[in-house]
């Protein structure tokens, strides 16, 4: 691939993602939105929130702009903060020194305004202004904050150039610039990610003493170290995120009590560290030794060092020295690293050495990436399912699924000529294009789970993959390829409508939050395959929607009580007040009933054949003849076996409630739990 063409695929896909979602503040969020899609996929940063924010210079206070920005880290101890330089042109451009130096200028005024909460002005601004809530954040976290990475983003060339790192008000800054060049390069090289080489001779102090073994087959050779404290938190503030390879370790390593026992032995039992915690795997491409003179060997370079299991330690250490100034002078860290002599067989080794590998917590699954049989079998049938026209002048078009960034771009490329590429992104339209986070939002949002989404697009993937695991799924079908693309559409439609809405603020919690409020209103019980054949959702279901996403918004705002309110849409508790809200929906029954009506089975010859209607008595005597306390052990089965999903679950535990309260559940909702009921039956629930 050529510079020109990659600049020219961004310039294309910011149009359509512009031209698709109201809500963006024009070509600069869209950029900033895929660059940072990109970042993430790449495993250099994980994931932000868009809040497009510049000012001017003004008497006494300086000029300054954000495009995005992310909190992450033991306590919110790190943020990054994204600047976007886009230039509106489908041709490779250049930009001089002086305009980067400008913009990282811009972006480190933000961060210097933020801290100082705007000169006391921060309580005046509107909590729907986009540089609010990373202002609180900020400002909130100031005294906890260490690290800042400042990453400026255009499609244009910079020419070389180096932002120095330095320091504001003890917190330190680094600067990374991503340009067209950088982007085209890890595209190219084959690579989803940086290489992270250190350099332990000149930059960490000195080599470190090491135990080689080959394993007798010249696949791998195994060394065994012993790292200090303070150079595994040096490394981890200079790569960050980069030196966690992506695996659900990456993402969930401050779940559960581990990382408090953790912190507990730094600060009172350090010489005891080494013997309590069972250290970090990484693996590398390369390395380089050295013989001393007593005939030890010791390790002086390493080429893509990558963490894969005890991310957990690492950030905790990180955390205790920069965070709880915990003196970690003596605490050492074992290191067991792998190289593995054939490149090609890395991404095997990875997730199996994740999986295998002594760690703190248990993991009871090997691939978190988009290779495994599923998203293999899903890139099929997006290649092979056509959906329907949308009108008689149209042709019918392919929903097309990205497992891999770039594929998009690089099988329009293999289409030919000019000509032939055109034909082929008719077929495979930009706007329909899909990957596997929006996979995972889609599904989650419709098991009921938005406090999930709200997370973020890569923890909530990898919590979504460890739920299909433990359901045991594995190929999709052409039904439920279907119905994953009609739930885009509803997702999709539901964007768009929450910001005609002019709620201000808060559109990706308000969609995800609003549409799980819609599968709990209707059982889960949607027509999805009325949405596929029509390719949209029609008025009556858009009207319910919008009801729905003035009361998210509210509840959002309201609920957080002086919380941020994007922090607020991740937790748990706030999912439970919500699904609790009274909202009015007169529409609902219409909808209902039309999504009954084709829900049910066709007419049959057979005389015993009843219809709903015909059966709603049925149903009705069937439920009386149980008793609600079952449908609350269903939902414990469910949730401990891990063979019901999020939104099962909540209906069985509502359902019990309405019986309880003597209210008459719908034949809907009836038909549902007595399917679960059966299904859970034949899996050994014996209730």
């Amino acid at each position: 691939m050529e510079l020109k063409e990659l600049a020219e695929h961004l310039y294309q896909e910011v149009i359509a993602r512009t031209e698709g979602d109201s809500s963006l503040e024009g070509p600069d969020d869209a950029f900033t939105e895929i660059m940072v899609e990109y970042l993430t996929e790449a495993n250099e940063a994980d994931g932000a929130e868009l809040s497009y924010s510049k000012r001017p210079g003004r008497r006494n206070a300086p000029a300054y702009k954000i495009n995005a920005w992310h909190l992450y880290g033991e306590g919110g101890a790190c943020l990054d903060l994204f600047v976007t330089l886009y230039k509106p042109s489908p041709k490779t451009q250049a930009i001089a020194k002086a305009e980067v130096s400008e913009h990282f200028t811009l972006a480190r005024s933000f961060l210097q305004q933020a801290l100082h909460a705007f000169g006391g002005r921060l309580d005046q601004l509107e909590e729907s202004a986009p540089p609010f809530e990373a202002a609180q954040a900020i400002h909130g976290g100031g005294e906890g904050l260490d690290t800042v990475r400042i990453f400026l983003l255009t499609n244009a060339v910079a020419k070389a150039s180096k932002e120095p790192d330095l320091e504001i008000e003890g917190i330190t800054v680094r600067h990374f610039l991503w340009d067209l060049e950088k982007l085209l390069r890890i595209r190219t090289s084959g690579r989803d990610r940086a290489v992270v080489e250190l350099d332990l001779v000149g930059d960490y102090g000195g080599a470190i003493p090491c135990l080689a073994h080959e394993d007798g087959t010249n696949e791998y050779t195994s060394y065994l170290a012993y790292l200090p404290a303070p150079v595994l938190a040096e490394i981890y503030g200079d790569h960050g995120p980069r030196l966690l390879e992506k695996n659900v370790r990456s993402y969930l390593q401050a779940r559960g009590k581990v990382n408090r026992g953790i912190q507990q032995t730094l600060k009172e039992s350090p010489h005891r560290f080494l013997a309590y915690n069972n250290g970090i795997s990484a693996t590398a491409e390369h390395v380089e030794l050295t013989k001393a003179k007593d005939g030890t060997t010791k390790l002086e370079r390493i080429r893509d060092f990558q963490i894969v299991n005890g991310g957990q330690t690492t950030a905790s250490i990180y955390h205790a020295l920069k965070r709880e100034k915990t003196d970690i002078g003596n605490v050492t860290v074992q290191v067991k690293l792998t190289v593995v002599k054939d490149a090609a067989k890395t991404a095997e080794f990875v997730p199996l050495i994740s999986l295998y590998a002594n760690s703190q917590n248990k993991i009871n699954t090997a691939d978190f990436s988009a290779n495994d049989v599923f998203h293999q079998k899903l890139e099929a049938l997006s290649r092979t399912i056509w959906a329907p026209a949308i009108d008689g002048m149209s042709r019918p078009t392919h929903w097309y699924y990205e497992r891999a960034r770039g594929s998009y771009l690089d099988d329009r490329a293999r289409a030919g000529t000019p000509a032939k590429q055109k034909a082929w992104e008719v077929e495979n339209p930009l706007k329909q294009k899909f990957t596997k986070t929006d996979i995972a939002k889609y599904e989650h949002t419709w098991d009921q789970r938005p406090d999930l989404v709200s997370r973020g697009a890569e923890k909530n993937f990898i919590e979504w993959t460890i739920s299909r695991q433990k359901m045991g799924e594995t190929e999709p079908n052409q039904t439920q390829f279907q119905n994953l693309i009609a739930k885009a559409i509803l997702f999709r439609r539901t964007e768009k409508l929450v910001s005609t809405l002019d709620l201000g603020g808060y559109r990706a919690n308000v969609v995800t939050y609003s549409l799980a409020r819609l599968s709990r209103e209707t059982s889960h019980r949607l027509d999805l395959n009325l949405v596929w054949k029509e390719q949209r959702i029609r008025q009556p279901l858009e009207r319910i929607i919008e009801t729905i996403a003035r009361a998210a918004h509210s509840y959002l705002v309201n609920g957080a009580i002086g919380k941020n309110v994007t922090e607020w849409a991740k937790k748990d508790d706030c999912w439970e007040g919500f699904r609790e809200l009274e909202i009015a929906l007169p529409g609902l029954s219409s909808i209902l009933a039309e999504a009954d009506d084709v829900l049910q089975p066709q007419p049959t010859d057979d005389p015993g054949h009843k219809s709903s209607a015909e059966s709603g008595g049925d149903v009705t005597a069937q439920i009386q003849r149980i008793k609600p306390a079952l449908w609350v052990g269903l939902s414990s089965w469910g949730r401990e076996s891990g063979l019901l999903q999020a939104w099962q679950i909540t209906l069985c535990q509502n359902f019990s409630r309405k019986l309880e309260r003597g209210k008459k559940p719908s034949v809907a909702e009836s038909e549902a739990v007595l399917d679960m009921l059966t299904m859970a039956r034949s899996k050994g629930f014996e209730g």
